[in-house]
Order: structure tokens, then sequence, then C-alpha cells
């Protein structure tokens, strides 16, 4: 951040500049936490931190803003207290930037503790304050942020799991003066403009054959419920056809809650019966009676396929360390657990270095494509970028949300117009698959996995 704020300057644009446009931004994510005629408290220090939160104040004029200016957190702890006893439906953290490299004293951590017992939401600035920016370690003690407003690019240590606690949703204000960015990093944060114009748009003189026919093998006794949530989710990524292969013992009962997917009973065979672009097999194969011979088609598609094979859930546990074919497209979808198991590690272990989990899975099962999931998912493989997701919240964490995402992948991988760019697809799907969630917990609060499949597709990059 150092070296590009000089490149910056280096150009005529002046600090002060970049601190009004970071105040506005500071301001407008305020506002979109509360309505007209809240109370927000405004913690500045003496920083530039300071300088972006005592500028925010100047554009929440339909706000009632309190600006605490602190300076001597023992003397000032009094004021926090009455500040506090208000009952601010926002406070906004702006104490310490992402220059604090040593241990805070006693009084600083009385003063951060006395804010995080007040349980009341936090707006971060740029770090939480008392967080290491590198680490994201705490320095003794760190405000407890519902949301954290990073600029320019986020900081290495507020995607270390360690750091989750404090930072909460991560933002980051991109646009705030700084020139493009002359610094590389293997970690890539997405936003939603990075996916503008995807899907592109489709030629009108086309057919349900130019768009690809998905495969999926899915269900089993007492799962039958992933199957259709996976079928349903591939639907809206609107490939040609769908095939869903199922267990006799559930046919009728997923069968009957499709239409326009085809749904067979899964026939031990050495290929799949049918022509098909890609493959997806895990959604509900969870059952303790499955054959061998599906376990076989598997590791045999795994190895041998030249179209994508995206593998899912518990089917994880079947894949082969064998070679795969020359630039061929696999994907595979762990959560930590499942990325313990594939990488003969512990869940603790996966997310404490979360890319490092990314490279060593890749690199075990053929360079493939990993998409980690989890708070803020990572979509890479063994080498090269890897991107980090936004969107999403902890209301995802219901059975049947990894079903949809996979179905969601599977059936935008399954396009051959789409297969040139997996990683984008990949990031595509996951983006949506979150900015839904956002988008019915920004609406409705409380809502059941299956409401996702109605927002997957429709949310705008761009608004």
């Amino acid at each position: 951040m150092r070296e590009w704020e000089q490149a910056t300057w280096a150009t005529g644009q002046t600090e002060a500049e970049v601190i009004r446009r970071v105040g506005k931004c500071v301001a407008h994510c305020a506002r979109r936490l509360t309505r007209s005629g809240d109370l927000i408290l405004l913690l500045a220090g003496k920083g530039h931190n300071g300088d972006d939160v005592r500028t925010a104040q100047e554009h929440l004029t339909d706000r009632r803003g309190e600006l605490l200016n602190v300076s001597s957190p023992e003397t000032d702890l009094p004021q926090l207290a009455a500040a506090l006893a208000h009952k601010p439906d926002l406070v906004v953290d702006g104490l310490f930037g992402i220059g604090l490299n040593r241990p805070l004293d006693e009084s600083w951590i009385a003063f951060i503790n006395r804010l995080n017992d007040s349980r009341r939401s936090v707006l971060a600035v740029d770090v939480p304050s008392g967080l290491n920016a590198d680490t994201g370690e705490p320095q003794g003690a760190a405000v407890e942020a519902a949301v954290t407003l990073t600029v320019g690019a986020p900081k290495p240590g507020l995607l270390r799991s360690a750091a989750w606690p404090f930072v909460g949703r991560l933002e980051v204000a991109h646009d705030v003066g700084l020139l493009p960015c002359p610094l590389a990093s293997e970690l890539q944060w997405t936003l939603p403009e990075d996916l503008e114009g995807f899907p592109p748009r489709r030629p009108v003189a086309t057919h349900k054959g130019s768009f690809g026919h998905l495969a999926i093998l899915a269900g089993s006794l007492g799962y039958h419920g992933a199957a259709v949530l996976a079928a349903r989710a591939a639907q809206r990524a609107q490939p040609g056809l769908i095939t869903l292969f199922t267990h006799e013992a559930v046919y009728h009962v997923i069968a009957s809650q499709l239409q326009a997917v085809m749904v067979n009973v899964w026939q031990p065979a050495k290929k799949l019966p049918g022509d098909f672009s890609a493959v997806l097999i895990g959604p509900g194969l969870a059952a303790p009676d499955l054959p061998d011979e599906l376990k076989m088609v598997t590791r045999k598609l795994w190895r041998d396929a030249q179209f994508p094979i995206i593998v899912d859930a518990s089917s994880l546990d079947w894949l082969p360390l064998d070679p795969v074919p020359r630039n061929s497209i696999r994907v595979v979808t762990p959560h930590p657990g499942e990325a313990a198991r594939l990488a003969k590690s512990t869940a603790t272990q996966v997310q404490a270095d979360r890319p490092r989990a990314v490279r060593e899975i890749s690199q075990r099962f053929g360079n493939c494509w990993i998409v980690l999931k989890g708070h803020q998912t990572l979509i890479g493989r063994s080498s090269g970028e890897i991107f980090v997701n936004p969107s999403g919240n902890p209301h995802l964490a219901q059975g049947g949300s990894g079903d949809v995402l996979a179905g969601f992948m599977a059936g935008l991988l399954a396009q051959p117009q789409l297969q040139a760019d997996p990683a984008k697809a990949l990031r595509y799907a996951v983006w949506q698959h979150g900015a839904a969630a956002d988008e019915l917990q920004s609406r409705r609060g409380k809502w059941v996995v299956e409401e996702l499949l109605g927002g997957l597709g429709s949310i705008p990059t761009l608004l």
C-alpha cells in the first residue's frame, strides 16, 4: 500500500483528494447499513483513518452523527462509555490503520474491549483497529467489526481465518483516486464488475444442441433432495440439455419433481449412455450401500474424459491420483473438512492457510480447479492466480447450499462456449451463489435453500 500510494502521489494526486473520496465511500457504506435518522458514532484517531472518518461525517446529513476524536484512550474512555449508552445504531471505527505494528498498551486494550462489550454494530475503516494487517492477529485486542471497508485492495491479514471474527464482512473501496495498482499478487479479490458481460450474449441462430448436454450422477436413498437441488440449479445456468442419473430406489421421487430435466435410473456400465459435454458427480451420493461400479465410473471419467468433470460432496473420496488428459477441465468443490481429507491433513490446518490447501490439493489431483468453499471461497489451482470471492453470508450454512452451487457450476461448464475460460465460469458461479444469498438476506432475513434457485444468474454485476 505504501508503494502504491507513493506511485500515486508521484502523478500529482494528493492525499487530501484520496481522503475525501475514502470519506465518501465510508459514508456511503454507513448509510447502507443504517436508516434515515439513525445514530452513528464516529471514532476518529489521530492518523489518516481518523481523517477518513471525519470526512465521512460531512456526508451523513440525514443521520445523527456523533464524532468522538480519540487521542488519549484513558481520557476519552468515559466519553466512549457515555456515547455507547445512547445505543448508536452503528459505530464507525477509524482509530488505527494498517501502520499499527506493535502491541497495544493496557489503556487502548481497555478502550477497544469497552467498544466490543457494547455489542454495537461496527463498520471498520481499512482494518479493524488493533488488528495486524499483515498477519491477521490482534495486537492485544482488536475491534470486532460487522463490516470492514478496506481501501484500495484487501490486506493479507484480512484474508486469514484468524482475522475473520474481527473483520466480519470484507468490502473494498477500490475507486478512491489511487492510480491502477502497479503491483501483483497471487490472491485476486473478485469485484462484481470483473464479471460484467458474462455469460456472453447468445447468438440468435442457435438451438439447444449449441449449449451442451450435462449429465448429473446424484441422489441416493435418504438424500434425494440433493439431486433435485443440483438439477434445478443447473437449469438456471441454461445448458441445452440435462440428464440426471439416479438410483432406482429414489427414481420416482426425483423424477416427479423435475420436468425439463431428463431422469434415468443409473445402471452399472463402463461408460455413461449418452453424448455429454460435462458431468457432475456427487450431490446426494451419501447412502452407505452405493455400488462399487459407481465409484469405478467416477474414477474412469476423471482419468479419461475429454470434457469437464465436476466432483462434489461424498464422491470426492473416490478420486484417483492418476494423471488426467492434458488441458482437460477438472473441478472439485470441497468444504474445509473434505479438503482436509483430500490433502491428508486436518480442517484446522486447511483453514490456517487456505491458499496453500488449494495449491496442494490441485497438485495431487492433476492440476484440477479447486473451489474451496466457506467464508471467502477460493477458486484456483496448483499455480497461477487464486481468486477470493466476496459475496455470501453465514446463512448459506444450510444443507443443500453446496448442491445448488455444484449444479450451477456444472450447468455453466457444460456449455462449450464457456469452457474456454473455466476460471471465469467458476468465479461467476460462486459470486452469483453468494450474491443471491445476500439478496435474500436483505429482503427476508429467514429463507431456505430452495429460494436460492430463483436468484441464481439474475443478480446484476453492475448496479
